[in-house]
């Protein structure tokens, strides 16, 4: 005997979900499943643009301070920046991730520029260098701090 009721069908006694129904519930199962998923990927290109990068170093020592800016972009929340030439004296580069929270582990490398700005002035133009930045960005701004060696700040603003 068939007997029809709502999403069901009923073949001699046994219940059986029709076709569109189950398909029904299995899309939506595949959805629950996939949407965080999707939400994580989203959100890493919160981020995601261009950013003003400003470096300020303070005397320190016998080091004169210094302060430049240079545009540093952030692409699936990969955030990448150069001041001068790849690999020139006076370059730096920073890059590393930036997670969906807005907190950020970056690494700086350079070589030196002119002795004035260097503590003990003993090192020679050129010679290389690199220091870890605990950053934080929230929205279109971020401020960072290096870790390691002078101290330094920086700050983004979004473009």
């Amino acid at each position: 005997m068939l007997a029809v009721s709502g999403p069901c069908i009923s073949i001699n006694g046994v219940l059986k979900w029709s076709t569109m129904t189950a398909a029904r519930y299995v899309l939506l199962a595949l959805f629950l499943l996939l949407s965080p998923i999707l939400s994580i990927a989203s959100d890493t290109q919160l981020f995601d643009g261009k950013w003003l990068t400003t470096v300020s170093c303070p005397n320190f020592r016998d080091a004169l301070g210094f302060s430049y800016q240079f545009v540093s972009t952030v692409k699936d929340g990969v955030f990448h920046g150069l001041h001068g030439t790849d690999g020139e004296p006076g370059y730096l580069q920073i890059d590393g991730t930036i997670a969906v929270d807005g907190n950020a582990s970056l690494y700086a490398k350079g070589r030196t520029g002119s002795k004035e700005y260097v503590p003990g002035r003993d090192t020679p133009k050129g010679t290389a260098y690199g220091y870890n930045i605990d950053a934080h960005f929230d929205g279109s701004t971020g401020t960072g701090t290096r870790v390691e060696g002078r101290p330094c700040s920086l700050k983004f603003a979004k473009q």
